[in-house]
């Protein structure tokens, strides 16, 4: 069980933005910006494009108005999208607000949030939703 699935089971607790049948999206909590969403779908696969193709044109789907809700939230020129899957053996999406490419660059340092400040940030993009 991925630690995904242990959040999509209650077993972990997350900052949850949004949820449906089929996918949850929540902050993740070490991110690259603030406002860095992920989306992973319920059911547990280890690549992205080993969703079936009904699951990768719904997530999209899923994903649109929190994009949107993101870049109403955050000063930035529009909501990045990443799949990089390497961290996580369970597909995942990562929604970021960016100004350049480089705000998708996983190997920068990632912030460290009091839970206040991502309280803040969930409430923030969840009133935008």
């Amino acid at each position: 069980m991925t630690i995904f699935s242990k959040i999509i089971a209650g077993e972990i607790p997350c900052y949850k933005i949004a949820e449906n049948e089929n996918f949850l999206a929540f902050l993740d909590i070490s991110p690259l910006v603030k406002g860095h969403v992920l989306i992973v779908p319920k059911i547990e696969t280890d690549k992205f494009f080993d969703l079936s193709d009904q699951l990768l044109s719904e997530i999209l789907i899923f994903a649109k108005p929190i994009a949107t809700a993101i870049e109403k939230s955050f000063d930035c020129k529009r909501c990045g999208i990443s799949v990089v899957g390497i961290e996580v053996p369970h597909a995942h999406m990562h929604l970021i607000p960016i100004n350049s490419a480089n705000d998708l660059n996983f190997t920068q340092p990632k912030l460290q949030l009091e839970e206040s400040e991502i309280l803040h940030i969930q409430q923030k993009i969840i009133s935008n939703l």
